[in-house]
């Protein structure tokens, strides 16, 4: 298993506690890009008889990714080929996850609002919602400051799509972090 516990740009292990994922959940990394570095800790926290859905848009990544689950003999890691935008397009059933994470993924999209809508469709009610973005600060890396998400407009949007702001906390020196709860 891949070990990507901490990074420069945000702690993991911070993270994974917040959202403290129990044997047995259904669990989705929506964008895991490259590396998947929730999806291999969330393999281990939610147990063989959990499953860990690692989402994504580009099919080499889904590829990659299910080629380490296999070597690595994590059957409850699914890799599911998805475009995000896309309400209803992920192959994962409405109100059945326990938790979702969006980790740096609304920034890349102009369509941040059909992002989350889809999240929150996949979410049971009471599940958790991750958002892990970019601060709007100057940084050394990362995307440029017009296309980081706000916090404070993430914060106003939360209530309108049906999330109740759980946590807001910082994931690292360039990052922030909410846990929204679906209502």
């Amino acid at each position: 298993m891949p070990n990507n516990k901490k990074t420069i740009l945000f702690d993991i292990d911070t993270i994974l506690r917040k959202m403290a994922i129990e044997e047995k959940q259904k669990v989705a990394e929506l964008g895991c890009g490259n590396f998947g570095f929730f999806v291999w800790p969330l393999a281990k926290l939610a147990g063989r008889r959990g499953q860990v859905y690692a989402v994504d848009i580009l099919k080499p990544v889904i590829e990659e990714i299910k080629l380490q689950a296999l070597k690595e003999n994590l059957p409850q890691v699914k890799t599911i080929w998805s475009n995000l935008e896309i309400f209803k397009a992920t192959s994962i059933e409405t109100c059945s996850l326990d938790a979702a994470l969006l980790v740096n993924v609304l920034h890349q999209s102009d369509k941040k609002l059909e992002i989350l809508r889809e999240a929150i469709r996949m979410l049971k009610r009471g599940g958790k919602l991750l958002i892990v973005e970019w601060t709007n600060t100057d940084s050394p890396f990362g995307p440029a400051l017009e296309k980081r998400v706000k916090l404070d407009a993430l914060k106003a949007a939360a209530p309108k799509i049906g999330l109740e702001i759980k946590e807001e906390f910082i994931a690292g020196p360039y990052h922030y972090g909410l846990i929204l709860i679906k209502l």
